[in-house]
């Protein structure tokens, strides 16, 4: 069962940047995903069915990378392309690892949180919901910090905040993305997003305002988007925990530990 779920997020994997507005560009055992427009800067990962790839394979593509002035940016999923991590170090970069984990498909659904609500493409409160996550990662963890709704307000002020609101609501309307935010007087303490791909989910971005946090509200909106999935015909709905920590909360949502996602990218200066 695992070999099989592992499958479907590999084909997955290849179709999102493609489906997103990128180019795949072909480096034999590795993929280049380039956006072609406005939008997210994908990442290389390995070819679907491709040969492991080397340390060489990897220089080409990072190559390319910086000709495009684009993140020199690696992902893929540690048990389908085991011998990609010694390539990308050897090639000098750096490789996170996350608990890559899917729902089980026997889990009682969480009760809905009061406090958090589905957000439309029309939202008025759809700004503030694409600029908490970005808060909430600059102080990643699990323990309260500093930024609160003062600094979320201050956020806003930046004229790149209107783009990823107008970028969201675009794949809100066309069926590309859900949302789900806790909500608390008016002020988004929390927000979240799935990226349906056929039969197959992706829940990304879930963050929660620093100064918000260890109140459930992660664990709330996370329910939410799972529940929209399902609704939507979504009979896989997979995640990358931030760390073991981050994946102890996901597992009390019903999630199970199937694999590990690495990220590669070059060391910090």
């Amino acid at each position: 069962m695992t070999t099989k779920i592992l499958e479907s997020l590999e084909q997955y994997y290849d179709t999102v940047p493609r489906r997103g507005g990128a180019r795949g560009e072909d480096f034999g055992p590795l993929t280049l995903f380039v956006q072609e427009g406005n939008g997210w800067q994908y990442y290389a990962r390995p070819s679907l069915g491709g040969p492991e790839a080397t340390a060489a394979d990897v220089r080409k593509v990072l190559e390319r990378q910086r000709e495009l002035e684009v993140p020199e940016a690696f992902e893929w999923v540690a048990e389908n392309s085991p011998g990609l991590r010694a390539a990308v170090e050897a090639a000098g970069l750096h490789v996170h690892a996350h608990p890559l984990m899917v729902l089980d498909a026997g889990a009682e659904p969480l009760a809905p949180h009061p406090e958090v609500r589905a957000l439309g493409a029309g939202d008025p409160l759809l700004a503030a919901a694409v600029t908490v996550a970005g808060l909430a990662f600059r102080e990643p963890g699990t323990a309260p910090g500093q930024a609160g709704p003062a600094e979320l307000a201050a956020a806003l002020a930046d004229p790149a905040v209107e783009e990823r609101r107008a970028r969201v609501s675009g794949m809100l309307a066309d069926g590309r993305t859900g949302m789900a935010a806790a909500v608390r007087d008016g002020v988004v303490l929390c927000s979240g997003q799935y990226n349906p791909v056929g039969e197959v989910a992706e829940i990304v971005g879930v963050g929660t305002l620093p100064a918000a946090r260890r109140q459930g509200l992660a664990l709330g909106v996370t329910a939410a988007l799972v529940a929209q999935a399902l609704e939507g015909g979504v009979t896989t709905v997979f995640l990358s925990a931030g760390d073991e920590d981050v994946a102890r909360i996901y597992a009390r949502a019903g999630f199970r530990r199937v694999g590990t996602a690495l990220i590669a990218e070059p060391p910090a200066a």
